[in-house]
Protein backbone atom coordinates (compact mmCIF):
# COMPACT_ATOMS: atom_id res chain seq x y z
CA UNK A 1 0.00 0.00 0.00
CA UNK A 2 1.27 3.35 -1.01
CA UNK A 3 1.09 6.16 1.56
CA UNK A 4 0.01 8.94 -0.60
CA UNK A 5 -0.96 9.25 -4.31
CA UNK A 6 -1.03 13.04 -5.84
CA UNK A 7 -3.08 12.65 -9.18
CA UNK A 8 -4.11 14.93 -11.72
CA UNK A 9 -1.14 16.97 -11.61
CA UNK A 10 1.02 19.26 -14.05
CA UNK A 11 4.43 17.66 -13.66
CA UNK A 12 7.37 19.76 -13.95
CA UNK A 13 9.84 16.82 -13.00
CA UNK A 14 13.28 18.97 -12.30
CA UNK A 15 15.26 17.58 -14.96
CA UNK A 16 14.18 20.43 -17.77
CA UNK A 17 12.05 18.52 -19.47
CA UNK A 18 8.41 19.63 -20.96
CA UNK A 19 5.75 19.44 -18.09
CA UNK A 20 3.27 16.51 -17.83
CA UNK A 21 -0.06 15.64 -16.91
CA UNK A 22 0.40 13.03 -14.26
CA UNK A 23 0.40 10.93 -10.64
CA UNK A 24 2.88 10.61 -7.81
CA UNK A 25 2.89 7.88 -5.73
CA UNK A 26 4.84 7.98 -2.41
CA UNK A 27 6.07 5.30 -0.11
CA UNK A 28 8.48 5.57 3.21
CA UNK A 29 9.03 9.06 1.72
CA UNK A 30 10.54 8.18 -1.69
CA UNK A 31 8.75 8.62 -4.45
CA UNK A 32 7.77 5.26 -5.53
CA UNK A 33 5.66 5.77 -9.10
CA UNK A 34 4.62 8.36 -11.21
CA UNK A 35 2.62 7.96 -14.33
CA UNK A 36 3.05 10.15 -17.22
CA UNK A 37 4.84 10.47 -20.51
CA UNK A 38 3.17 7.05 -21.48
CA UNK A 39 4.25 5.40 -18.32
CA UNK A 40 1.62 3.34 -16.51
CA UNK A 41 -1.08 4.11 -14.29
CA UNK A 42 -0.09 4.48 -10.53
CA UNK A 43 -1.87 1.55 -9.42
CA UNK A 44 -2.61 -0.09 -5.81
CA UNK A 45 -4.26 1.26 -3.02
CA UNK A 46 -3.07 4.93 -1.00
CA UNK A 47 -3.51 5.51 2.37
CA UNK A 48 -4.26 9.33 1.48
CA UNK A 49 -5.21 10.99 -2.30
CA UNK A 50 -4.95 13.90 -3.21
CA UNK A 51 -6.36 15.51 -6.19
CA UNK A 52 -4.49 18.15 -7.63
CA UNK A 53 -6.58 19.36 -9.73
CA UNK A 54 -4.39 20.39 -12.73
CA UNK A 55 -1.65 22.44 -10.62
CA UNK A 56 1.70 22.48 -10.65
CA UNK A 57 3.74 19.89 -9.16
CA UNK A 58 7.45 19.73 -8.86
CA UNK A 59 10.09 19.04 -6.72
CA UNK A 60 11.14 20.32 -3.34
CA UNK A 61 13.74 23.65 -4.01
CA UNK A 62 17.51 23.49 -2.71
CA UNK A 63 18.70 26.38 -1.73
CA UNK A 64 22.92 26.23 -1.66
CA UNK A 65 23.53 29.40 -0.46
CA UNK A 66 22.39 30.47 3.21
CA UNK A 67 23.32 31.45 6.40
CA UNK A 68 20.91 29.75 8.86
CA UNK A 69 24.08 28.11 11.30
CA UNK A 70 22.57 29.69 14.20
CA UNK A 71 18.73 30.16 13.47
CA UNK A 72 18.84 26.38 13.35
CA UNK A 73 19.32 26.32 16.99
CA UNK A 74 15.69 27.53 17.60
CA UNK A 75 13.65 27.88 14.51
CA UNK A 76 12.76 24.14 13.51
CA UNK A 77 10.70 25.38 10.86
CA UNK A 78 13.64 27.35 9.17
CA UNK A 79 12.15 30.51 8.21
CA UNK A 80 11.37 32.51 5.97
CA UNK A 81 12.68 29.59 3.42
CA UNK A 82 10.03 27.23 4.66
CA UNK A 83 7.67 29.52 3.26
CA UNK A 84 8.90 29.81 -0.27
CA UNK A 85 8.86 25.50 -1.18
CA UNK A 86 12.22 25.31 -0.42
CA UNK A 87 12.54 21.68 1.55
CA UNK A 88 16.44 21.68 1.56
CA UNK A 89 19.35 24.14 2.69
CA UNK A 90 23.21 24.47 2.56
CA UNK A 91 24.48 26.61 5.29
CA UNK A 92 28.13 27.70 6.43
CA UNK A 93 28.48 30.24 3.19
CA UNK A 94 31.31 33.07 2.92
CA UNK A 95 33.63 30.80 5.80
CA UNK A 96 31.17 32.46 8.80
CA UNK A 97 30.33 29.65 10.80
CA UNK A 98 30.22 28.35 14.41
CA UNK A 99 32.38 25.38 14.78
CA UNK A 100 34.73 24.41 15.52
CA UNK A 101 34.82 26.44 18.65
CA UNK A 102 37.26 26.63 21.61
CA UNK A 103 35.44 27.35 25.15
CA UNK A 104 35.25 30.92 25.69
CA UNK A 105 35.60 32.45 22.34
CA UNK A 106 32.11 31.94 21.13
CA UNK A 107 32.10 35.53 21.12
CA UNK A 108 34.57 36.26 18.47
CA UNK A 109 32.74 34.06 16.04
CA UNK A 110 29.22 36.04 16.78
CA UNK A 111 30.89 39.29 16.10
CA UNK A 112 32.21 38.27 12.97
CA UNK A 113 28.93 37.01 11.67
CA UNK A 114 27.11 39.73 12.82
CA UNK A 115 28.95 42.16 11.03
CA UNK A 116 29.81 40.13 7.77
CA UNK A 117 26.10 38.61 7.52
CA UNK A 118 24.41 41.60 9.52
CA UNK A 119 22.41 39.15 12.46
CA UNK A 120 21.43 40.66 15.19
CA UNK A 121 24.33 39.63 17.51
CA UNK A 122 22.01 39.29 20.50
CA UNK A 123 19.96 37.06 19.18
CA UNK A 124 22.94 34.50 18.34
CA UNK A 125 23.45 34.99 21.90
CA UNK A 126 20.76 34.20 23.40
CA UNK A 127 19.24 31.52 20.62
CA UNK A 128 22.17 29.47 20.59
CA UNK A 129 23.01 26.21 23.46
CA UNK A 130 27.11 26.28 22.61
CA UNK A 131 27.23 22.58 23.78
CA UNK A 132 29.49 21.80 20.70
CA UNK A 133 33.72 22.53 20.28
CA UNK A 134 34.38 20.14 17.06
CA UNK A 135 32.57 20.51 13.80
CA UNK A 136 31.29 17.27 14.37
CA UNK A 137 29.64 17.59 18.11
CA UNK A 138 28.07 20.48 16.42
CA UNK A 139 26.54 18.65 13.66
CA UNK A 140 25.85 16.09 16.41
CA UNK A 141 23.61 19.59 18.17
CA UNK A 142 21.86 20.64 15.46
CA UNK A 143 21.12 16.87 13.89
CA UNK A 144 17.08 17.14 15.20
CA UNK A 145 13.98 17.36 13.70
CA UNK A 146 13.30 20.40 10.85
CA UNK A 147 10.09 21.01 8.69
CA UNK A 148 12.84 20.71 5.69
CA UNK A 149 16.51 19.53 5.22
CA UNK A 150 19.54 21.41 6.38
CA UNK A 151 23.25 20.58 5.73
CA UNK A 152 26.13 22.50 6.45
CA UNK A 153 29.81 23.19 5.55
CA UNK A 154 33.08 23.97 7.23
CA UNK A 155 33.93 27.57 7.62
CA UNK A 156 37.61 29.07 6.89
CA UNK A 157 36.98 31.37 9.30
CA UNK A 158 35.84 29.23 12.43
CA UNK A 159 39.40 27.07 11.18
CA UNK A 160 41.45 29.69 11.50
CA UNK A 161 40.21 31.17 14.55
CA UNK A 162 40.47 27.73 15.92
CA UNK A 163 43.65 26.68 15.24
CA UNK A 164 45.43 30.08 15.40
CA UNK A 165 43.55 32.13 17.74
CA UNK A 166 44.76 36.12 17.88
CA UNK A 167 46.79 35.24 15.06
CA UNK A 168 44.04 34.16 12.48
CA UNK A 169 44.39 37.74 10.53
CA UNK A 170 47.86 36.83 10.16
CA UNK A 171 49.75 34.25 7.46
CA UNK A 172 49.73 30.88 8.58
CA UNK A 173 52.76 28.63 8.92
CA UNK A 174 53.02 25.38 7.64
CA UNK A 175 51.81 23.83 10.94
CA UNK A 176 48.57 26.05 10.75
CA UNK A 177 47.80 25.12 7.83
CA UNK A 178 48.25 20.72 8.26
CA UNK A 179 46.30 21.57 11.10
CA UNK A 180 43.03 22.93 9.34
CA UNK A 181 43.52 20.42 6.67
CA UNK A 182 43.16 17.71 9.38
CA UNK A 183 39.76 19.49 11.13
CA UNK A 184 38.36 19.11 7.36
CA UNK A 185 38.82 15.98 7.43
CA UNK A 186 37.01 15.36 10.28
CA UNK A 187 34.65 17.58 9.84
CA UNK A 188 34.10 16.13 6.17
CA UNK A 189 33.98 12.45 7.42
CA UNK A 190 31.10 13.27 10.08
CA UNK A 191 28.86 15.13 7.29
CA UNK A 192 30.67 18.65 6.70
CA UNK A 193 28.95 18.81 2.59
CA UNK A 194 31.97 21.43 2.46
CA UNK A 195 34.19 23.67 3.35
CA UNK A 196 33.73 27.34 2.23
CA UNK A 197 36.07 30.82 2.46
CA UNK A 198 36.03 34.59 1.09
CA UNK A 199 38.20 36.85 -0.74
CA UNK A 200 35.95 39.77 -1.07
CA UNK A 201 37.07 43.24 0.71
CA UNK A 202 33.25 43.92 1.78
CA UNK A 203 33.22 40.73 4.60
CA UNK A 204 34.70 43.43 7.61
CA UNK A 205 34.86 42.67 11.23
CA UNK A 206 33.42 45.08 13.47
CA UNK A 207 36.47 46.79 13.73
CA UNK A 208 36.98 47.32 9.97
CA UNK A 209 39.16 44.33 9.29
CA UNK A 210 38.69 42.25 6.30
CA UNK A 211 37.68 39.14 7.93
CA UNK A 212 40.45 36.03 8.40
CA UNK A 213 41.47 34.09 5.32
CA UNK A 214 40.93 36.88 3.10
CA UNK A 215 44.58 37.13 2.42
CA UNK A 216 45.18 32.96 2.51
CA UNK A 217 47.85 31.90 0.62
CA UNK A 218 47.07 29.45 -2.28
CA UNK A 219 49.57 26.92 -0.23
CA UNK A 220 46.97 27.66 2.88
CA UNK A 221 43.71 26.52 0.26
CA UNK A 222 45.43 24.21 -1.55
CA UNK A 223 46.54 22.01 2.06
CA UNK A 224 43.06 22.62 3.58
CA UNK A 225 41.33 21.31 0.02
CA UNK A 226 43.61 18.26 0.51
CA UNK A 227 41.38 16.95 3.15
CA UNK A 228 38.77 16.23 0.57
CA UNK A 229 41.18 13.42 -1.13
CA UNK A 230 39.88 11.58 2.21
CA UNK A 231 36.38 11.25 1.43
CA UNK A 232 34.31 10.68 -1.73
CA UNK A 233 32.09 13.89 -1.48
CA UNK A 234 32.06 17.62 -0.92
CA UNK A 235 31.95 20.77 -2.85
CA UNK A 236 34.42 24.34 -2.15
CA UNK A 237 32.88 27.20 -2.00
CA UNK A 238 34.89 30.40 -2.24
CA UNK A 239 33.76 34.28 -2.73
CA UNK A 240 36.46 36.28 -4.01
CA UNK A 241 37.13 39.53 -5.84
CA UNK A 242 40.42 38.29 -7.66
CA UNK A 243 38.72 36.06 -10.19
CA UNK A 244 40.69 38.15 -13.53
CA UNK A 245 43.81 37.29 -11.56
CA UNK A 246 46.05 34.32 -13.32
CA UNK A 247 47.35 33.34 -9.51
CA UNK A 248 43.56 33.18 -8.48
CA UNK A 249 42.54 30.94 -11.33
CA UNK A 250 45.78 29.09 -11.13
CA UNK A 251 45.01 27.78 -7.39
CA UNK A 252 41.65 27.36 -7.63
CA UNK A 253 42.24 25.01 -10.64
CA UNK A 254 44.94 23.24 -9.01
CA UNK A 255 42.57 22.47 -6.29
CA UNK A 256 40.02 21.05 -8.91
CA UNK A 257 42.76 18.90 -10.60
CA UNK A 258 44.74 17.53 -7.85
CA UNK A 259 40.82 16.22 -5.79
CA UNK A 260 38.46 16.63 -8.57
CA UNK A 261 35.72 18.14 -6.38
CA UNK A 262 33.14 21.06 -7.72
CA UNK A 263 33.86 24.20 -6.97
CA UNK A 264 31.12 27.06 -6.88
CA UNK A 265 32.77 30.82 -6.82
CA UNK A 266 30.82 33.87 -6.13
CA UNK A 267 32.04 37.61 -7.14
CA UNK A 268 30.57 41.40 -6.96
CA UNK A 269 33.60 42.59 -9.43
CA UNK A 270 31.54 42.62 -12.55
CA UNK A 271 32.12 40.61 -15.36
CA UNK A 272 35.34 38.23 -14.59
CA UNK A 273 37.05 35.10 -16.35
CA UNK A 274 34.67 32.62 -14.62
CA UNK A 275 32.63 31.87 -17.61
CA UNK A 276 35.16 31.36 -19.87
CA UNK A 277 37.38 29.02 -17.62
CA UNK A 278 34.07 27.03 -16.36
CA UNK A 279 33.97 26.51 -19.84
CA UNK A 280 37.53 25.12 -20.73
CA UNK A 281 37.64 22.82 -17.51
CA UNK A 282 34.07 21.38 -18.01
CA UNK A 283 35.42 20.26 -21.21
CA UNK A 284 37.49 18.53 -19.24
CA UNK A 285 35.11 16.57 -16.68
CA UNK A 286 35.95 19.79 -14.01
CA UNK A 287 33.14 21.54 -12.64
CA UNK A 288 33.49 25.03 -11.78
CA UNK A 289 30.04 26.63 -11.17
CA UNK A 290 29.76 30.54 -11.03
CA UNK A 291 26.98 30.92 -8.43
CA UNK A 292 24.35 33.94 -9.57
CA UNK A 293 21.13 35.25 -8.05
CA UNK A 294 18.04 36.08 -9.08
CA UNK A 295 19.10 39.80 -9.57
CA UNK A 296 22.28 42.05 -9.03
CA UNK A 297 23.49 42.14 -5.11
CA UNK A 298 21.13 44.52 -3.53
CA UNK A 299 19.99 45.87 -0.49
CA UNK A 300 16.24 47.30 0.92
CA UNK A 301 16.56 50.44 3.05
CA UNK A 302 13.80 51.70 4.99
CA UNK A 303 12.58 53.47 8.35
CA UNK A 304 13.24 49.98 10.36
CA UNK A 305 16.04 48.69 8.10
CA UNK A 306 19.74 48.06 9.00
CA UNK A 307 20.36 51.50 6.42
CA UNK A 308 17.96 54.50 6.40
CA UNK A 309 18.85 56.94 4.12
CA UNK A 310 17.30 59.74 6.60
CA UNK A 311 19.89 59.24 9.03
CA UNK A 312 22.31 61.87 6.94
CA UNK A 313 20.24 64.62 7.91
CA UNK A 314 20.43 66.30 11.04
CA UNK A 315 16.42 66.63 11.52
CA UNK A 316 15.94 62.98 10.59
CA UNK A 317 18.32 62.40 14.19
CA UNK A 318 16.24 64.04 16.45
CA UNK A 319 13.46 61.86 15.98
CA UNK A 320 15.04 58.36 14.46
CA UNK A 321 14.35 57.05 18.21
CA UNK A 322 10.55 57.31 18.26
CA UNK A 323 8.10 54.97 17.20
CA UNK A 324 7.64 54.80 13.77
CA UNK A 325 3.99 56.51 13.72
CA UNK A 326 5.68 59.59 15.12
CA UNK A 327 8.44 59.89 12.47
CA UNK A 328 5.73 59.00 9.79
CA UNK A 329 4.11 61.98 10.99
CA UNK A 330 7.06 64.13 11.24
CA UNK A 331 8.34 62.97 7.76
CA UNK A 332 4.69 64.37 6.37
CA UNK A 333 5.09 67.62 8.18
CA UNK A 334 5.67 70.77 5.83
CA UNK A 335 7.97 72.45 7.96
CA UNK A 336 10.52 69.23 8.97
CA UNK A 337 10.30 68.49 5.30
CA UNK A 338 11.85 72.09 4.97
CA UNK A 339 14.46 71.58 7.47
CA UNK A 340 15.39 68.31 5.94
CA UNK A 341 16.24 70.14 2.75
CA UNK A 342 18.32 73.33 4.12
CA UNK A 343 20.17 71.57 6.45
CA UNK A 344 23.77 69.78 5.67
CA UNK A 345 23.20 66.69 5.82
CA UNK A 346 26.08 64.32 7.93
CA UNK A 347 28.97 62.20 4.93
CA UNK A 348 29.70 58.91 5.42
CA UNK A 349 33.65 58.25 5.41
CA UNK A 350 32.81 54.77 4.15
CA UNK A 351 31.82 55.49 0.00
CA UNK A 352 29.27 52.31 0.15
CA UNK A 353 27.50 53.44 2.94
CA UNK A 354 27.27 57.56 0.76
CA UNK A 355 26.97 55.96 -2.39
CA UNK A 356 23.76 54.05 -1.02
CA UNK A 357 22.34 56.90 0.91
CA UNK A 358 22.74 59.77 -1.62
CA UNK A 359 22.38 58.44 -5.35
CA UNK A 360 18.97 58.98 -6.31
CA UNK A 361 19.05 58.13 -9.53
CA UNK A 362 19.82 54.67 -8.45
CA UNK A 363 17.37 54.82 -5.45
CA UNK A 364 14.27 52.75 -6.60
CA UNK A 365 10.96 52.60 -5.03
CA UNK A 366 9.83 49.37 -4.90
CA UNK A 367 5.87 49.72 -5.42
CA UNK A 368 6.01 46.31 -7.02
CA UNK A 369 7.74 43.06 -6.57
CA UNK A 370 9.25 43.29 -10.08
CA UNK A 371 12.89 44.01 -8.41
CA UNK A 372 13.43 45.26 -12.30
CA UNK A 373 13.27 48.93 -11.66
CA UNK A 374 13.50 51.90 -14.83
CA UNK A 375 16.02 54.87 -13.77
CA UNK A 376 12.99 57.18 -15.29
CA UNK A 377 10.29 55.72 -14.23
CA UNK A 378 11.30 54.25 -10.45
CA UNK A 379 13.83 56.26 -9.15
CA UNK A 380 13.66 58.90 -6.82
CA UNK A 381 15.57 61.36 -9.06
CA UNK A 382 13.33 59.99 -12.05
CA UNK A 383 10.13 60.31 -10.14
CA UNK A 384 11.00 63.88 -8.93
CA UNK A 385 11.95 65.33 -12.78
CA UNK A 386 8.72 63.81 -13.81
CA UNK A 387 6.67 65.33 -11.48
CA UNK A 388 8.53 68.49 -10.99
CA UNK A 389 8.68 67.78 -7.14
CA UNK A 390 12.18 68.01 -4.99
CA UNK A 391 13.99 64.69 -4.39
CA UNK A 392 13.90 64.78 -0.84
CA UNK A 393 9.92 65.05 -1.02
CA UNK A 394 9.98 61.84 -2.81
CA UNK A 395 12.21 60.28 -0.80
CA UNK A 396 10.25 61.67 2.61
CA UNK A 397 7.01 60.25 0.87
CA UNK A 398 8.36 57.26 0.32
CA UNK A 399 9.88 56.45 3.94
CA UNK A 400 6.13 57.64 4.99
CA UNK A 401 4.29 55.26 3.02
CA UNK A 402 6.62 52.76 4.33
CA UNK A 403 7.88 51.47 0.66
CA UNK A 404 11.02 49.92 0.56
CA UNK A 405 13.70 51.38 -1.68
CA UNK A 406 15.86 49.42 -3.81
CA UNK A 407 19.50 50.34 -4.19
CA UNK A 408 21.61 47.34 -6.55
CA UNK A 409 25.29 47.39 -5.42
CA UNK A 410 25.86 44.66 -7.71
CA UNK A 411 26.00 45.49 -11.39
CA UNK A 412 22.81 47.10 -12.67
CA UNK A 413 22.25 48.32 -16.33
CA UNK A 414 18.14 49.61 -15.89
CA UNK A 415 17.11 46.05 -16.82
CA UNK A 416 18.16 42.34 -15.67
CA UNK A 417 18.89 41.21 -18.77
CA UNK A 418 22.53 40.48 -18.20
CA UNK A 419 21.56 38.57 -14.91
CA UNK A 420 19.18 36.30 -16.89
CA UNK A 421 22.12 35.73 -19.40
CA UNK A 422 24.13 34.42 -16.22
CA UNK A 423 21.10 32.19 -15.09
CA UNK A 424 20.73 31.43 -18.41
CA UNK A 425 24.75 29.82 -18.66
CA UNK A 426 25.28 26.65 -18.70
CA UNK A 427 27.94 26.44 -16.18
CA UNK A 428 26.01 29.07 -13.36
CA UNK A 429 24.49 27.64 -10.76
CA UNK A 430 21.34 29.08 -8.98
CA UNK A 431 22.67 30.81 -5.47
CA UNK A 432 22.74 34.11 -3.11
CA UNK A 433 19.48 34.03 -1.21
CA UNK A 434 21.54 34.54 1.91
CA UNK A 435 18.60 33.30 3.47
CA UNK A 436 18.93 34.14 7.08
CA UNK A 437 21.24 36.82 6.81
CA UNK A 438 21.32 40.54 6.23
CA UNK A 439 18.03 40.30 7.52
CA UNK A 440 18.09 44.57 8.48
CA UNK A 441 18.64 45.25 4.76
CA UNK A 442 17.02 41.95 2.25
CA UNK A 443 15.01 39.25 2.15
CA UNK A 444 16.30 36.81 -0.72
CA UNK A 445 15.10 33.86 0.85
CA UNK A 446 12.18 34.32 -1.07
CA UNK A 447 13.70 34.09 -4.59
CA UNK A 448 12.46 30.63 -5.27
CA UNK A 449 8.99 32.08 -5.36
CA UNK A 450 10.17 35.74 -7.55
CA UNK A 451 11.67 33.46 -10.09
CA UNK A 452 8.52 31.44 -10.48
CA UNK A 453 6.14 34.76 -10.51
CA UNK A 454 8.43 37.30 -12.55
CA UNK A 455 10.79 35.55 -14.35
CA UNK A 456 8.85 32.62 -15.41
CA UNK A 457 5.24 34.14 -15.71
CA UNK A 458 4.87 38.19 -15.41
CA UNK A 459 8.23 39.82 -16.69
CA UNK A 460 7.33 42.58 -19.17
CA UNK A 461 10.64 44.61 -19.99
CA UNK A 462 12.27 41.43 -21.48
CA UNK A 463 12.29 37.91 -22.05
CA UNK A 464 11.31 35.38 -19.79
CA UNK A 465 12.24 32.01 -19.17
CA UNK A 466 11.14 28.84 -19.30
CA UNK A 467 9.16 27.33 -16.57
CA UNK A 468 10.77 23.90 -17.04
CA UNK A 469 14.02 25.56 -17.00
CA UNK A 470 13.78 27.74 -13.54
CA UNK A 471 12.51 24.73 -11.81
CA UNK A 472 15.15 23.02 -13.01
CA UNK A 473 17.73 25.25 -11.92
CA UNK A 474 16.34 25.48 -8.45
CA UNK A 475 16.00 21.70 -8.32
CA UNK A 476 18.38 19.37 -9.94
CA UNK A 477 21.07 21.31 -10.87
CA UNK A 478 21.50 23.04 -6.94
CA UNK A 479 20.68 19.73 -5.38
CA UNK A 480 23.49 18.01 -8.07
CA UNK A 481 26.55 20.93 -7.29
CA UNK A 482 26.65 19.71 -3.18
CA UNK A 483 25.99 16.21 -3.97
CA UNK A 484 22.49 15.51 -2.97
CA UNK A 485 21.93 12.77 -5.63
CA UNK A 486 18.69 11.83 -3.55
CA UNK A 487 16.96 14.80 -4.32
CA UNK A 488 15.58 17.64 -7.16
CA UNK A 489 13.87 15.37 -9.37
CA UNK A 490 9.84 13.43 -9.36
CA UNK A 491 11.04 10.07 -10.44
CA UNK A 492 11.41 6.64 -8.97
CA UNK A 493 13.58 6.46 -6.16
CA UNK A 494 14.11 9.96 -5.81
CA UNK A 495 12.88 11.28 -1.76
CA UNK A 496 9.36 12.92 -1.72
CA UNK A 497 10.03 16.47 -1.29
CA UNK A 498 7.84 18.02 -3.65
CA UNK A 499 5.64 21.44 -3.73
CA UNK A 500 2.22 21.71 -5.41
CA UNK A 501 1.20 24.81 -6.48
CA UNK A 502 -1.32 27.57 -7.93
CA UNK A 503 0.85 28.67 -10.08
CA UNK A 504 -1.75 31.28 -11.69
CA UNK A 505 -2.51 32.38 -8.21
CA UNK A 506 1.28 32.46 -7.04
CA UNK A 507 2.25 35.37 -5.45
CA UNK A 508 5.40 37.11 -3.85
CA UNK A 509 4.47 39.42 -0.76
CA UNK A 510 6.04 42.76 0.52
CA UNK A 511 8.91 42.63 2.31
CA UNK A 512 7.75 43.70 6.07
CA UNK A 513 9.72 44.41 9.02
CA UNK A 514 8.90 41.72 12.14
CA UNK A 515 10.76 41.46 15.46
CA UNK A 516 10.33 37.69 16.13
CA UNK A 517 14.42 36.54 16.65
CA UNK A 518 15.84 36.48 20.57
CA UNK A 519 15.79 38.87 22.69
CA UNK A 520 13.40 40.69 20.51
CA UNK A 521 15.52 40.99 17.60
CA UNK A 522 14.13 42.09 13.84
CA UNK A 523 14.27 41.25 10.55
CA UNK A 524 12.70 41.61 7.56
CA UNK A 525 10.28 38.84 6.20
CA UNK A 526 8.13 38.29 2.85
CA UNK A 527 5.39 35.39 2.86
CA UNK A 528 3.56 34.05 -0.62
CA UNK A 529 0.50 33.08 -1.20
CA UNK A 530 0.08 30.53 -3.55
CA UNK A 531 1.55 27.45 -2.11
CA UNK A 532 -0.77 24.53 -1.51
CA UNK A 533 1.37 21.91 -0.08
CA UNK A 534 4.67 21.56 0.18
CA UNK A 535 6.14 17.74 1.57
CA UNK A 536 9.70 16.86 2.58
CA UNK A 537 10.28 13.36 3.01
CA UNK A 538 7.20 12.46 2.13
CA UNK A 539 5.08 14.33 4.64
CA UNK A 540 2.97 17.26 4.56
CA UNK A 541 4.55 20.48 6.14
CA UNK A 542 2.32 22.99 4.68
CA UNK A 543 -0.60 23.61 3.66
CA UNK A 544 -1.71 26.77 1.83
CA UNK A 545 1.52 28.34 3.39
CA UNK A 546 0.65 27.25 7.16
CA UNK A 547 3.05 24.66 8.57
CA UNK A 548 1.07 21.55 9.78
CA UNK A 549 3.37 20.47 12.57
CA UNK A 550 5.51 17.94 10.85
CA UNK A 551 9.07 17.86 11.06
CA UNK A 552 10.37 15.17 8.82
CA UNK A 553 13.45 16.86 8.01
CA UNK A 554 16.64 16.68 9.31
CA UNK A 555 20.58 17.09 9.01
CA UNK A 556 21.81 16.09 5.83
CA UNK A 557 25.55 14.49 6.24
CA UNK A 558 27.77 14.23 3.18
CA UNK A 559 28.27 11.20 1.43
CA UNK A 560 24.77 9.86 2.64
CA UNK A 561 22.33 11.47 -0.19
CA UNK A 562 21.71 8.66 -2.92
CA UNK A 563 18.57 7.72 -5.12
CA UNK A 564 17.39 4.36 -4.69
CA UNK A 565 16.38 3.07 -7.72
CA UNK A 566 12.77 2.98 -8.06
CA UNK A 567 10.57 0.23 -8.37
CA UNK A 568 8.28 1.31 -11.42
CA UNK A 569 7.97 4.17 -13.17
Amino acid sequence: MLDLVIRNARIVDGTGGPAFEGDVGIKDGRIEHVRGHGSPEVAGRAKQTIDAQGHLLTPGFVDIHTHFDGQVCWDKEVTPSCWHGVTTVVMGNCGVGFAPVRPGSQDALIKLMESVEDIPGSALHEGIAWNWESFAEYLDAIDTPYAMDIGTQVPHVALRHYVMGERCYEAATAEDMQAMAALTEDALKAGALGFSTSRFYGHLDSAGNLIPGTHASAEEMKTIAGAFKAVDHGTIEIISDHLQDDAEIAWIEAIMRDTGRTITTLTTAGPTRVWAESERLAAEGLQWRPQVGARPASILMSLEGTINPMKIYPAYREIMNRPIAEQIASLRDPAFRERVKTEEPIVYRNADAQRFVTDFAHMYRLDNMSYEPSSAVDSVAGIAQREGRHHLDVLMDTMADEIPLLFFFGRYEDNLDEQKAAIEHPQSVFGLSDGGAHVGVLCDASVPTYMLTYFARDRKRGATMPLEFVIYKMTRDTAEVYGLDDRGVIAPGYRADLNLIDFDALTLGRPEMVYDLPAGGKRLIQKADGYLLTLCNGEVTYRDGQHTGAKPGRLIRGGATKARPGSSS
